[in-house]
């Protein structure tokens, strides 16, 4: 599956979470911040039917999100999908942060936009344990190129 259409956005990690922090400090509340994940977990590309099974479906998360990674220690790749609207905008901004990154980059990026933009703050537990699962599945899978 080629998800190289859309990610990454940004030449490096840093630059995305620079400009993920950038994106939403324009907006005021938090009601607006989160019509702009949505909007972003609009934007993820599609994801195929058949890649929505047990096996591709993360766990830890209340919600349904399947993700596939591809590629190699130099570039990997990852499409992913989610049944919520705002669980898909999280998948959206780590597939920017991540997604089309060497394995080095990606062991080495912390995900510093979750606190910068206020979001460990604002999600529920169970949306924070998802997202904490979905960073997990991603490094693991930097770990595993490299080994």
């Amino acid at each position: 599956m080629d998800t190289r259409t859309l990610f990454p956005l940004e030449a490096s990690a840093a630059e995305a979470q620079a400009a993920i922090r950038d994106e939403f400090a324009f907006f005021g509340d938090w009601s607006e911040r989160y019509q702009y994940l949505i909007d972003l977990g609009r934007k993820l590309p599609e994801f195929p039917d058949e890649f929505r099974t047990e096996a591709h479906r993360l766990h830890g998360c209340q919600s349904m999100v399947w993700i596939v990674p591809s590629g190699d220690a130099d570039r990997l790749d990852f499409a992913a999908a989610s049944d919520s609207a705002i669980v898909s905008g999280l998948v959206y901004l780590a597939l920017r942060v991540y997604s089309g990154r060497s394995a080095q980059e990606i062991l080495a990026t912390d995900p510093a936009y979750i606190a910068d933009i206020g979001l460990a703050k604002h999600l529920s537990p169970t949306r924070s344990n998802g997202l904490a699962s979905l960073l997990a599945f991603i490094r693991d899978t930097a770990q595993r190129a490299l080994a």
